[in-house]
């Protein structure tokens, strides 16, 4: 990827919806050569997706919790029962398997700490044999941003 690549990369992650030709002129390229190097993106799997992000506060998920997990099974059964329970349920933003002192991450937004006790509670029955279940509460949100920048 060249510097004109992450130039666009730049402009999507900004404004997906933006035209391809905005895109163009705002980098410096023709619509057509723009639109070839966005489809060649999208082709080797770069720009996964293009969504809408969404303001947690205004459509009342304005909580958000990071919950620590360790377990001492790492056993295929198990493992597969957490990875369905965790895609089954949509509080659920990310979920991370971790080195270190923790084994999986996971990132939750919902409304407040009843709504995230009923999620605790489903998930602890969808999936026993946790060591420890650690919750924080995030109290600002200081930084949030979904855009990935060229490494220096």
């Amino acid at each position: 990827m060249d510097l004109l690549d992450w130039a666009i990369l730049r402009e999507l992650q900004g404004d997906a919806s933006q035209s391809v030709q905005a895109i163009g002129e705002r980098v410096g390229l023709s619509h057509n050569a723009c639109w070839r190097r966005i489809r060649r993106l999208e082709d080797s799997g770069v720009i996964a997706r293009r969504v809408a992000l969404l303001d947690p506060d205004k459509v009342g998920l304005g909580t958000t919790v990071f919950v620590a997990i360790r377990t001492n099974r790492h056993d295929p059964v198990w493992l597969d029962a957490f990875s369905r329970a965790v895609a089954g349920i949509d509080e659920i933003a990310e979920c991370h398997r971790m080195a270190g002192d923790v084994d999986y991450l996971l990132k939750l937004a919902v409304r407040d700490i009843a709504h995230y006790d009923r999620i605790y509670r489903k998930l602890i029955a969808a999936v026993p044999d946790f060591a420890d279940v650690s919750s924080s509460f995030s109290m600002e949100r200081m930084k949030a941003s979904t855009a990935l920048h060229r490494p220096s």
